[in-house]
């Protein structure tokens, strides 16, 4: 396919930032590396992406493909080979000059680079090899880059890449290897993960260097990550995240994303969706993955094979806890760590300040608040020196009823939450 080649950069950044609207693994945390008065930039260990970091600071990345030009054909891709749309691609050097004006008018902080396949995997991925050697060598950039691997490309690009990048990130792009063969027929399983099982390779041998040779270079130092599409093919949640927990354990990724299918295309192979992207059930599987990943929970606890998907109307933790009515109330002057961590509205860190509060004195439910604890869904699942905050029946029909009220008495209609487009500021790159 022709690539239009008598764009300006102004262009080209319009049609390839709003390509990359659809990869959502542009998160970053875990890295951080210190101006030195003489390069450009800084990576701060809160990381960088489109939200707010530990401290409250909104911060924000230069999120592009390289291309949308792509010798694959996947049937739910907008820059699948067979649709009919403007294609383009910037060159390094254009990449490295948007990414360095943008961080000195200070809109970003970082860039977040992916591509669609361009010729072929190794030429794709030698084209972002040579944009980040330029950015770090040529422009002096030390912020923040986060880089797409190209599955099927050279082991060595991968590897060199990774010297340059804070993280990688292979995209599963299904959940399963079926739902691959059917939509992606281009990619296959083996051919993702082999990336995927390189990096963790490198990272450990990687750590195990930075012990014995302090100044060694950092492969890859803020870890891995990966990408589902979910909707598109007919996997359960619990398929989904027993996926999610396989690929934590077995390969060590930082985070993995979770992204609603978008009927971009027209295919009788793609599913029908009256009722728009499945927004709701992403929202859950993010939770039932925090879960996962800082409360102790495993996928077959969540979800089980009677009960495949999670309950739309309330979140996994309280679900959780209503099938589970056996094991509380929890005595919070008593329970362990771990008993405390499944408890709804009770996060890590009221946790652990509840653990280290009770040495020193006796909790009360106002006291509790001041930890952190949500009341209005704690309440229904603890006692404090053995008294609940209010009397109510251990019946899960009723204490449902009550999280349900209290679910819709919180809500409200709020702003659209999206991803913020640079011509909204009307930027335009000098």
């Amino acid at each position: 396919m022709y690539i239009c080649r008598e764009m300006d950069l102004y262009e080209k950044l319009h049609i390839l930032t709003d390509a990359a609207k659809y990869d959502v693994a542009c998160t970053s945390s875990g890295t951080e590396r210190a101006g030195d008065g003489i390069h450009m930039g800084n990576c701060a260990a809160a990381g960088i992406c489109h939200s707010f970091s530990a401290d409250g600071r909104c911060i924000s990345l230069l999120k592009i493909l390289f291309t949308n030009e792509c010798i694959y054909d996947c049937k739910y891709c907008v820059n699948r080979s067979s649709n009919d749309v403007v294609r383009t691609a910037f060159t390094p050097e254009e990449v490295c000059r948007l990414t360095i004006e943008f961080y000195r008018r200070n809109f970003i902080e970082g860039l977040f680079l992916s591509s669609g396949i361009l010729r072929s995997p190794n030429y794709t991925m030698g084209q972002i090899f040579k944009t980040l050697y330029l950015l770090r060598h040529e422009w002096g950039f030390r912020g923040y880059i986060h880089v797409k691997a190209i599955p099927g490309a050279d082991p060595v690009l991968i590897e060199k890449t990774g010297y340059l990048a804070d993280r990688m990130s292979v995209n599963l792009e299904l959940p399963t290897a079926e739902g691959l063969r059917k939509l992606a027929p281009n990619k296959s399983r083996h051919k993702i993960l082999l990336p995927m099982r390189q990096i963790q390779e490198k990272m450990e041998e990687n750590r195990q260097e930075l012990v014995l040779y302090r100044h060694a270079p950092s492969f890859v130092p803020a870890g891995q990550s990966t990408q589902m599409i979910i909707g598109a093919t007919p996997e359960s949640d619990l398929q989904i995240i027993s996926v999610a927990e396989a690929l934590y354990k077995k390969f060590g990724l930082k985070r993995v994303f979770y992204s609603a299918f978008v009927a971009v295309n027209q295919d009788a192979l793609l599913p029908a969706l009256p009722g728009g992207p499945p927004l709701a059930r992403e929202h859950r599987l993010y939770q039932a993955d925090w879960l996962m990943r800082f409360y102790g929970f495993e996928a077959g606890e969540l979800l089980n094979e009677k009960h495949p998907n999670f309950n739309l109307l309330l979140d996994p933790k309280c679900d959780w806890a209503l099938a589970h009515l056996e094991q509380f109330p929890v005595e919070v002057s008593r329970a362990p760590l771990e008993m405390l961590l499944r408890v709804p509205g009770i996060g890590p860190k009221s946790a652990r300040r509840i653990v280290k509060a009770r040495r020193f004195g006796t909790l009360d439910f106002q006291g509790l608040r001041k930890m952190g604890v949500v009341m209005k869904r704690a309440a229904y699942f603890i006692t404090c020196a053995g008294k609940m905050q209010v009397p109510l029946r251990m019946e899960e029909d009723y204490i449902l009823r009550k999280l349900l009220d209290g679910e819709r008495a919180g809500s409200g209609s709020g702003e659209d939450s999206r991803q913020m487009t640079l011509f909204e500021w009307g930027l335009e790159p000098a």
